[in-house]
């Protein structure tokens, strides 16, 4: 059966990779569950066809395959789920130290404990720091993880492919959907993955393919968050307490910027440690690398990295609406699962037991709209009433109650925790939108950060070779200004060219013309696909878009 399996998906996948090569085939009969991946071409481009297509391959989309597969053979149905990865292997694209709560999975993979999973490591302590310049001040740890693990999330994701390929699911990593699809009643009807092999100047290179349309009769989106900077290390053994947990707020940052860090011991001398750069800060000099590698130097942080290696880094950012940002997920022809709906709990500092939980219900209103005809208004009516939605609402003011600043937010959240327990009789309100909160150059003061010394703290280019990014020199940018005229007439004289600050890779450098006038630079091969800049820019004048399949970083032990 699973050679069956996989010959099937190295079938498939040479019909993705060989699109513009494979003859045109007649389309199919009306859709029918279990009707298989159906190929024909369409518009100029192939398309294969599924039940459902999942375009993500995190925590969410790969709980949402599996689920579904589940439901069939307990059914006795027969669905084909393809799921879509625009990294070039699973995991590759996952960041994050992550303290897992294995609530969701022990629903989904009741007996995980007793396989070969990734999650080996039981949280053994955990502490919390309010730090101050040359002080570490212990606080009683609001987070509750016993019984929570410390894992590396991309290698459970890649455990999660694996247990979907087993079930039947087909996984393409390398194949970046760019564009949705509808039909002539604008029903969503799946997704096309962008063409490969196009030159810079936008003509066809001789390794030209072009997009391949998967047709879904649902689709489902789990691509996760449109700032989180963090770093693996191995330490030195005298130091490692496998297990152990520490979270921190305050310094490096100022009083008006959320944000906080975590430093999660691993198994194998392994560290991981990051901080949290809330997007809407004020001051537009502040850099949150910067701000990183400063962190690393206060005296309680380096004296655990001395003697150390760093051996991977990375960037990404997170939702941090919570629940009076959770939107409306369903849309004709699918819905929206994991942190692409915004599922994090923040106080608690984790969002892949809801994501998972949300691609769980989505899979099941799935099935059952699939195969008996419902709506999959189901799955929005699950979600409320779910342990996602309980969870959410009690935890809905600690991330707002920091509009009032660092001091206000503090004592708003220990309201929350110890006295209302979650129910307080008011929700708080979330301010401005990121780009919005950040000040005119003129009400601040130029941050001068420390040089790296190579040790402990690094300069960006030595980061970025840690994180394995790749891209296509010769391909069209993925970053685009809908304005061109906007860095050097607006940016650089009101906001002193923050987009040099709050990139975490320098894609962007202003560097001098011929007159000795700043010119903005996009360096797009150093992008680690944190997204940052599509949130942050003041006046929303970059455009994330897709680059070909597979390029990026290549996260292996985040």
């Amino acid at each position: 059966m699973q050679r069956a399996i996989r010959k099937a998906a190295a079938a498939t996948r040479r019909a993705l990779s060989a699109a513009a090569r494979a003859p045109p085939a007649p389309p199919r009969g009306p859709l029918a569950p279990g009707w298989g991946a159906t190929r024909w071409l369409c518009s100029g481009r192939e398309a294969l066809s599924y039940d459902v297509v999942i375009v993500g391959a995190g925590p969410a989309g790969l709980a949402a395959a599996i689920r579904l597969k589940q439901l069939c053979r307990a059914s006795d149905a027969d669905l084909s789920v393809c799921v879509l990865e625009k990294a070039s292997e699973v995991g590759a694209h996952v960041l994050s130290g992550n303290v897992f709560e294995p609530r969701a999975l022990d629903e989904l993979i009741p007996k995980w404990r007793q396989e070969d999973s990734p999650i080996r490591v039981p949280v053994s302590s955990d502490k919390f720091w309010l730090l101050t310049k040359n002080q570490a001040w212990t606080l009683p740890s609001p987070f509750d993880n016993k019984g929570n693990y410390v894992i590396s999330l991309s290698q459970l994701v890649r455990w999660m492919a694996t247990k979907a390929e087993e079930l039947g699911v087909e996984v393409y990593p390398g194949f970046a959907a760019s564009e949705i699809l509808y039909d002539e009643n604008q029903i969503v009807t799946g997704v096309a993955t962008n063409d490969v092999g196009i030159a810079k100047d936008g003509t066809k290179r001789e390794t030209f393919q072009p997009g391949v349309e998967l047709r879904g009769r649902i689709t489902l989106l789990a691509e996760g968050c449109r700032g989180s900077l963090s770093e693996v290390w191995e330490i030195e053994e005298g130091k490692h307490k496998p297990g152990s947990v520490i979270h921190t707020v305050g310094w490096p940052l100022d009083t008006k910027t959320y944000g906080g860090s975590f430093l999660y011991h691993l198994d194998d001398r392994q560290l991981a440690i990051g901080l949290v750069v809330a997007l809407n800060y004020r001051n537009p000099f502040l850099s949150p690398y910067d701000e990183f590698q400063k962190f690393k130097q206060h005296r309680a942080v380096r004296k655990l990295l001395e003697g150390g290696t760093a051996i991977q880094y990375g960037a990404r950012t997170l939702n941090e609406g919570g629940f009076q940002s959770i939107p409306y997920p369903v849309f004709p022809g699918g819905a929206i699962i994991g942190c692409s709906a915004g599922f994090l709990n923040v106080p608690k500092i984790k969002g892949t037991h809801t994501a998972m939980k949300s691609g769980m219900l989505a899979a099941e209103a799935t099935f059952k709209s699939l195969v008996e005809g419902s709506s999959m208004e189901l799955y929005w009516e699950n979600l409320k009433k779910s342990w996602i939605w309980e969870e959410l609402h009690k935890a809905r003011n600690y991330r707002p109650a920091f509009e009032y600043g660092f001091i206000p937010g503090m004592a708003l959240s220990a309201l929350e925790r110890y006295i209302f327990k979650g129910k307080s009789p008011y929700t708080l309100k979330h301010g401005r939108p990121d780009h919005e909160a950040t000040d005119t150059a003129n009400l601040h003061v130029p941050i001068q950060y420390p040089k790296p010394d190579g040790q402990i703290t690094f300069d960006v280019p030595t980061s970025l070779y840690r994180s394995n990014t790749n891209h296509e020199h010769d391909q069209p940018p993925h970053l685009r200004l809908r304005d061109p005229t906007i860095p050097e007439r607006v940016n650089v004289p009101l906001y002193a060219g923050p987009e040099s600050r709050y990139c975490p890779a320098r894609v962007y450098e202003y560097i001098s013309d011929e007159k000795g006038d700043p010119k903005l630079q996009i360096n797009a091969q150093n992008c680690l696909h944190c997204k940052a800049c599509d949130i942050k820019d003041p006046k929303q004048n970059i455009e994330w878009t897709v680059p070909e399949g597979g390029g990026g970083p290549g996260y292996t032990v985040m």
